[in-house]
Order: C-alpha cells, then structure tokens, then sequence
C-alpha cells in the first residue's frame, strides 16, 4: 500500500516525485527586505518554525490542535505532521535551552564585558517581581539588550536582590560587569554595594567599581517633575473630571467623536486618563484633551447631564470643572512647559539606542529651563519650577552624586568632546561645580 501511495498514485497529497526539487522561497530578512532562497521540505524545519511562531505570538500550546490551523497547514503543506501540544511544549523547552546556550557562548566570548539594568516592582496581587536585563556591544559593534531574568522575589530587601542577581549572573557565567543602573531605592544602594564587592573578588569590576552604580536618569527625571505636580492646580483637575466623566460611557466617547468631527477637528486617537504616580500620563491627557478644546465645549451644550456630573461630591469634596477657557489656557502652558521634561524622559528610556551620552545634553536643558523659569513673573509654574529645582539639587546639583561616566560618554561623543564640557560648567550651566568636575575628569 504504502509503496502504491509514495510511487504510483497522482493524488496522494503527501507523494514526493523528485526528493532533490527545490524551490524559491522569499526570505525575509527584515520588515522591508528579503532575499530569494531554494529550498527543500523538512519536517524538522517546519517545527522549529512552528515553535519559534508560538513563542514570538505568545500562542498557547493548544492553538497546535485547532482545526483552523489544521486546516490552514493541510492546504499550505499537506505533508507537513503537525505535532502535538506537548511535543511543542517540549520543542518549546529545548528551544530556550538551546538559545541561552547560544547567549551564553555571546557574553562570555573574548573577555565580554556588560551593563545591566533591574528593577523590582510589586504587581496587583500584591506579589514582588524582580527583572535583570544584560546590555552588550556585540562582535558586529551593534547595541543589544537580553533579558537574562524574571522571577518573583521574597522581599525588596538589599541582600535579597543582591544574592538573586548574584545567582543569576552565575547561572549565566557573566563576571565581567562594567555598570548596574538602578532607580534610586534606598534597597538598590546596598544590593549593589553587597555586588561591587562580589565583583571584586571576581576581579571582573572597571577601577575597584568606584563607578559602577548607575542611578536611572529617568527615574530620577520622574521624581524631580512629580515633586512639581505634587499639588496639582484645580485646571488640571477640572480636565480630568471631564476625561473620566466622557471614559465611563461607550455612548458618551461615541458623542464625543461625533463633536470633533462636527468641529472638523483632525483626530483619530482616544481620551487618556491618566495615571496619579505617572506625571508622564499626566502630560499625555492634557495633551490629547487640548486637542480635543473645542469639541468638549459643544460637548457641553449637547449633553445635559455634563453639567450636573459636576455638581456631584467625590470623597466628600465638590468636583472641578467642567473646564472653563482659563483651565483651558493653563493646561496649554503646563503642557508647553512638560513637553521637555517628557522628551528628555523618551531619550533617557530609549532602548534602541546608546543614551549615555545624550545624558549631559539634557540635563544642560533641564537645568537651563528651571533656572530661566525662576527668574520669570509666572505665577502659575514659580511654585512648580521651585519644588522641582530643590528636587534637580538634590540628585544633580552636586557631581559627587552622579556618575562621572556619564559625563565621560559625552566626552567621547565626538560632537562636544571635552571642551565642549567644560564651556558649559564654566559659562553657561554649573560654574560652581568646575573644579570638582575638573578633577574628576582627571581621576577617570
């Protein structure tokens, strides 16, 4: 039978009439291009294929047994023997063993040295989460970014996440680590003091790690802008009140879609709610809302319910809004006024890209648009701008609190180089501080 099917019979699906047949294939190599290669079936390709889309897609292992799929590869490939959902399950578990073998060779080859980046954070039930990323400059001179680790962790204490990391980079066999950047928990201090002196003794630490802690710029970014919008002013309350009034009905956004094509205001997005311990959020409402102006005040008119969602008490206290054109202008000049700070956020959290040296530029900025803005009559930001410049002082006033590789890698930028450095700390930014940086740039 079996030798009638493979030889003889024209309409066996699964019949192979010249076993060396090639055909061309595209390949893509990106999104945009691709190569065209001959190729040739094989059941074990198909499967590392079908494994790999499980994983990239974050398809459940029973999507194998659905009878779409089923169907979609009987008319694809009729001889490909689609496996079962254990065997991907297996295939799944051989396929990480085999890739982290292959990152392991990538990080220990030729004296690899790496940067890595964790944070812990606590989820909606209440369970800790620890993340370890590796940072490393390939063969290829290309930027690449893994990460080496995600567990749930008994406590956010020091020794815990030191002793974690410590594991992990072992598991790994990492011992070459030139930066760890944390956010500035008082926990991070002592798990990477407990680390530099792990290091030590690996002798796989840069000058004894003297520079080896990296704060988060961008965290830090966030508690400097959050100090500011501690009390927040009553127009962005009053614009909030109107978003979440509008978010809590599907009939009410639909309406309110309807005003801003009405207005023939050019905008396709939704409304953002934003989140109290995210600044970053804030600005993103406000930004979307502005947009949004002139369609909230025919809003207004056309529904009469808006009005009294305002009169209502919320925690016992009377609700702002809904937003006049006064809180309208004002969320116009808080926006103006954030829009660097979240640009600066953007660089800082790029993950793409090298961002060290971006780190002088933006803090030359920052520390320019506090100072300008303290000198100006605005009494509507003065408040704001004074709570963040104590905050900007605090991290950043002083060089003895930041890490002087990062003012190195703008060094090495071959678009300011050291005199560039030196100009603003003397002329234009920080003069103060010249002499101790002065120093500093000596020692590294």
């Amino acid at each position: 039978m079996w030798g009638h099917l493979n030889n003889q019979c024209p309409k066996y699906p699964r019949r192979i009439l010249d076993k060396k047949q090639k055909l061309l294939s595209f390949e893509a190599t990106n999104e945009l291009s691709g190569t065209l290669k001959a190729v040739i079936f094989n059941q074990n390709d198909c499967r590392d294929a079908l494994c790999r889309m499980v994983v990239i897609d974050e398809l459940p292992f029973r999507f194998v047994g659905g009878l779409g799929f089923r169907s979609f590869c009987a008319v694809i490939q009729p001889k490909f023997v689609i496996p079962s959902r254990m065997t991907i399950a297996r295939d799944v578990v051989h396929l990480y063993n085999s890739e982290m073998e292959k990152l392991k060779k990538e990080l220990t080859k030729d004296d690899q040295r790496v940067c890595l980046t964790t944070d812990c954070w606590t989820s909606n039930q209440q369970i800790p989460y620890l993340c370890l990323t590796v940072h490393y400059i390939d063969s290829d001179w290309c930027l690449k970014k893994r990460i080496l680790n995600f567990v749930q962790i008994s406590n956010h204490k020091g020794e815990t996440i030191a002793k974690l990391i410590e594991d992990c980079l072992h598991k790994w066999g990492i011992e070459r680590v030139f930066t760890i950047t944390v956010d500035n928990a008082t926990a991070n201090d002592v798990a990477v003091s407990i680390l530099k002196r792990r290091f030590n003794g690996w002798e796989g630490s840069v000058l004894n790690g003297e520079y080896m802690h990296v704060r988060c710029c961008a965290h830090i970014l966030n508690l400097i802008v959050s100090d500011g919008l501690k009390e927040l002013h009553h127009s962005i309350s009053a614009i909030r009140a109107a978003v979440r009034y509008i978010r809590l009905s599907t009939a009410r956004v639909e309406k309110l879609s309807a005003c801003v094509v009405k207005e023939k205001i050019d905008f396709k997005g939704k409304l953002v709610l934003d989140v109290p311990t995210r600044w970053n959020s804030t600005y993103k409402m406000l930004e979307v809302a502005l947009k949004c102006q002139k369609a909230f005040e025919r809003y207004e008119e056309e529904d009469s319910k808006y009005l009294q969602y305002f009169l209502e008490e919320e925690g016992g206290k009377k609700k702002f809004g809904p937003p006049s054109k006064i809180d309208w202008a004002n969320a116009s000049r808080f926006v103006e006024f954030l829009r660097s700070f979240y640009q600066a956020t953007l660089k800082f959290s790029a993950t793409k890209s090298v961002t060290s040296n971006c780190f002088y530029l933006e803090l030359g900025e920052i520390f320019n648009l506090l100072k300008n803005l303290a000198l100006t009559n605005d009494s509507l930001l003065l408040d704001m701008v004074s709570n963040m410049k104590k905050k900007f002082d605090k991290y950043w006033g002083n060089l003895d609190n930041t890490n002087m590789l990062l003012y190195v890698a703008a060094v090495l930028d071959p678009r300011y180089k050291l005199g560039y450095i030196t100009y603003c700390l003397v002329v234009s930014m920080m003069p103060k501080l010249f002499l101790i940086s002065s120093s500093k740039f000596k020692h590294c």
